[in-house]
């Protein structure tokens, strides 16, 4: 590839390894497998544990027809590589492309197409800023390594072992990441609707979504604890925006999507310092936190000022658990479930715990305490997992160009 260090392997172009399978098919006429991009992991070249060989997904969508052995390249936003060696015939979303090969060992195809150095060239030439999508006739021109078929079979053969060792690292700390979460999600939960000491006295709290809470804690509407705030014209503070992992954070911009004009800003919404901020088309996921500052959101958010004695860092917790989420979905509208919006009307009937104050202190106190480890502990399993990933990609890199003799390896 233009660039690129002098290969220990000829290189040919990938029209002339492999052909072009054109076959297209009406789904409504075709009871065959489908398989869309979402099914087809990234950079692992494999489906998805929860595909299922059967006719599924756009079942009447026009389609790519693909035979057992053909490759899939995934053409819509291909820096993903959505890579796969057909197990079966079927049929798949027409922004795959379906190669067969020719002069090309089926596997090592495989890991051409999953080597970083040619995802690289064939995302530098796609169209569409949004949708990126690339052309075969781009995509077939580009060059890739090829040397003989006995090697190309010595490759994809030692590839596959250690890619089943290095994904099978990666999938164990990913498990460990997610065991994490789910400790910590449990105990934020179990904190901010049942406190700190199992031995007070329990009361049914009267509410479906809380059970039983300490004696002492009382339950109030939101109505009672926030007010809406629907204040706009100051375009120049910060721009804020909600994530559903880290609540409202400053808003990110790429190069080339910046807004047009600061008179936009206009419209936009002001949050205070503490503000809660949601986002209603996505509140029922957890679309929501606390404003760390004073700053600019969607006109499509609700920002909703703290009036009485629930402090903001608490709510922020409770806001975000499962429970709370699900309630917020019940009072939620809509006919498709995820376009369900949660208006203020719905929020401000919401029934939640209120905790004395102190108590709501020692309880933020208390999970910060409790979950410092358990977030320590989430990064450096999240850089090991990038560590993998760079090891994966650089060990594809090297023996599909022959910059290491794999045949030594094994």
């Amino acid at each position: 590839m233009t660039g690129q260090p002098t290969l220990a392997f000829p290189v040919k172009r990938l029209k002339h390894v492999v052909s072009l399978r054109r076959s297209h098919t009406e789904g409504i006429e075709d009871d065959r497998p489908y398989v869309g991009l979402e099914n087809i992991a990234s950079w692992t070249g494999k489906l998805l544990p929860s595909y299922s060989a059967s006719p599924i997904g756009e079942s009447a969508s026009p389609s790519n027809a693909f035979e057992p052995g053909d490759v899939l390249f995934g053409k819509l936003r291909p820096y993903l590589a959505k890579v796969w060696v057909a197990e079966f015939a079927g049929r798949s979303t027409t922004e795959c492309l379906v190669m067969q090969p020719v002069q090309v060992e089926r596997r090592f195809l495989k890991y051409l197409c999953l080597n970083r150095d040619f995802i690289d060239a064939v995302n530098a030439s796609t169209f569409g800023s949004k949708m990126p999508r690339a052309d075969w006739q781009i995509v077939g021109n580009v060059s890739v390594p090829a040397p003989e078929a006995r090697r190309q079979c010595v490759i994809a053969d030692y590839l596959d072992r250690e890619m089943e060792r290095l994904n099978a690292l990666i999938s164990a700390k990913e498990q460990v990441l997610d065991l994490l979460a789910e400790k910590r999600r449990a105990i934020i939960a179990c904190s901010v609707t049942r406190g700190l000491d199992p031995s007070v006295p329990f009361r049914e709290s009267g509410v479906s979504w809380l059970g039983e809470i300490p004696a002492q804690w009382e339950v109030r509407k939101i109505a009672w604890l926030f007010r809406q705030r629907d204040h706009r014209g100051e375009p120049n503070l910060r721009l804020l925006e909600v994530s559903l992992k880290t609540g409202v954070v400053a808003r990110q911009f790429s190069d080339e999507r910046i807004e047009s004009t600061a008179a936009d800003f206009n419209t936009y919404k002001v949050a205070r310092r503490g503000d809660v901020v949601f986002n209603k088309m996505r509140m029922w996921q957890g679309a929501v936190g606390v404003a760390p500052e004073d700053g600019l959101v969607s006109p499509d958010y609700v920002v909703a000022e703290p009036v009485g004695p629930l402090t903001c860092a608490y709510a922020n917790m409770l806001f975000q658990t499962a429970a709370f989420s699900a309630e917020c979905a019940r009072h939620s509208h809509g006919i498709v479930w995820d376009r369900l919006r949660l208006y203020w009307a719905g929020f401000r009937d919401i029934e939640v715990p209120l905790p004395p104050v102190q108590e709501q202190v020692e309880i933020v106190e208390r999970i910060a305490f409790e979950t410092k480890r358990l977030d320590e502990l989430s990064e450096a399993a999240e850089s090991t997992i990038v560590l993998l990933k760079e090891r994966r990609a650089a060990l594809i890199a090297a023996a599909v160009t022959g910059q290491i003799d794999v045949e030594s390896e094994t």
